[in-house]
């Protein structure tokens, strides 16, 4: 029997291998398979809730386009891949779903990338995700281990690590070919060793109280607005701190702008390999909103009074409003089927949430500072409708990337509600 464990960390590498192909232009040719198990396993986390679901077809071409697959070209293909796996049930007017959370999504991964006859270079790509998460490795040593184990000649070996470190797979440091060191970007981030530690020990002593009174307020708090952090490092020192990746910061944007608010890297990763996102970046965005909510929102829109009323509540499968300030912070999460959005009267909505885990997820982040991951047992005026995570604002884009158009984000968010076909 397969370990378990094992499934769910090759299936988060395959998901993450899949983002980083998505950003580059030629990489989806050469990692074929890699490409269709991680958009597959994408798919089927937006259509799914923690309990079954049966949705439409409109909803279901909405969902695609929300995840940027081609409705017409490559839908099809996805929901025949995971109906052959009996993951969903599909109709003429409906596809049902049964109930999902992240971890079952990562087995699902690595059985479609299993059965789809991955080649060396693919499989190499996991592996060396793997083994460069449990220390950096030096280049020459890579190389090595990937010519011997994979059956690829130097040449070949050198060409699939430098290709890997272009994608994104891996990253590499160093500018002498003898002292090259590939790693996992994230674990390095997340330990913030070395980085955060140059950074901290240049501080002045002004600048260090600065930190630690942020970081108790984070700590306190969970999330802040990133201005008020600013203003309470200054300009030059909040700077420093991100690059560092000693604190993180989330972007909700929406018509009037964008909105940014600051975590601890602690705060969702402590307890969990940080490859395994999708519901962290989605509390993120959740906390985001909620705070947004508090802080920016008039009583007459309804304003956030109580992070654990709220939470509490959709948590327990209850439907809160309606207000009129759900149908317009909450959106990039019903556009991935966190929460379902449903009409009230006057441009109120009421709202109700599809994916538990995520609101267990914030709400300990709300409430403590820190989302301890293995206890909810998971391996993420202006309508807001962006969200960028830490990762989207650290790495370097491979590929141009532009914001969805306002006409695009209102056709998914209508089929979502059911107010008429896209």
């Amino acid at each position: 029997m397969v370990n378990k464990n094992i499934k769910e960390t090759k299936g988060a590498w395959i998901v993450h291998h899949a983002r980083k192909i998505s950003m580059d232009v030629s990489a989806s040719a050469e990692y074929s398979v890699l490409d269709e198990a991680g958009k597959a396993a994408d798919l089927l986390m937006r259509l799914g809730a923690t309990d079954e679901a049966t949705l439409r077809q409109t909803e279901v071409a909405a969902i695609a386009r929300a995840a940027n697959l081609n409705p017409r070209t490559e839908l099809p293909h996805y929901l025949n891949l995971l109906a052959e796996k009996r993951l969903i049930d599909t109709s003429q007017d409906e596809v049902q779903v049964l109930g999902i959370n992240t971890r079952g999504v990562l087995g699902h991964a690595s059985d479609i990338f299993d059965a789809g006859d991955p080649n060396a270079r693919e499989m190499a790509a996991i592996e060396l995700g793997e083994i460069t998460s449990q220390a950096p490795l030096l280049l020459a040593d890579a190389t090595e281990f990937v010519s011997d184990i994979y059956k690829m000649t130097t040449p070949e070996s050198s060409e699939f690590i430098r290709r890997a470190s272009e994608i994104g797979f891996v990253d590499q440091e160093g500018d002498d070919p003898s002292s090259i060191l590939l790693f996992n970007g994230n674990l390095f981030k997340r330990d913030s060793v070395d980085k955060a530690a140059k950074v901290l020990s240049s501080l002045s002593s002004t600048e260090q109280a600065k930190v630690v009174e942020v970081n108790a307020l984070l700590d306190s708090s969970g999330c802040l607005y990133a201005a008020t952090c600013e203003k309470l490092l200054g300009g030059a020192l909040f700077e420093k701190l991100k690059a560092a990746g000693v604190v993180e910061v989330s972007t909700v944007s929406n018509e009037s702008g964008e909105h940014a608010f600051v975590t601890l890297p602690r705060a969702f990763h402590k307890f969990i390999n940080p490859l395994i996102d999708d519901s962290f970046d989605m509390a993120k965005a959740l906390v985001s909103a909620l705070s947004y909510g508090k802080q920016q929102r008039s009583a007459s829109q309804g304003r956030v009074m109580s992070f654990n009323w709220i939470l509490n509540a959709l948590i327990k499968g209850s439907t809160i409003g309606p207000a009129t300030a759900i149908g317009a912070d909450y959106r990039v999460l019903e556009q991935n089927r966190v929460i379902q959005l449903s009409p009230a009267s006057s441009g109120m909505y009421r709202m109700r949430l599809l994916k538990r885990e995520v609101g267990e997820l914030a709400l300990q982040v709300l409430n403590n500072g820190d989302a301890n991951a293995e206890s909810i047992n998971t391996p993420p005026s202006a309508p807001m409708s962006i969200y960028a995570g830490p990762e989207t604002t650290r790495e370097k884009v491979r590929k141009r990337q532009t914001q969805p158009s306002k006409n695009h984000t209102h056709d998914i968010l209508s089929a979502l509600r059911g107010q008429r076909g896209i």
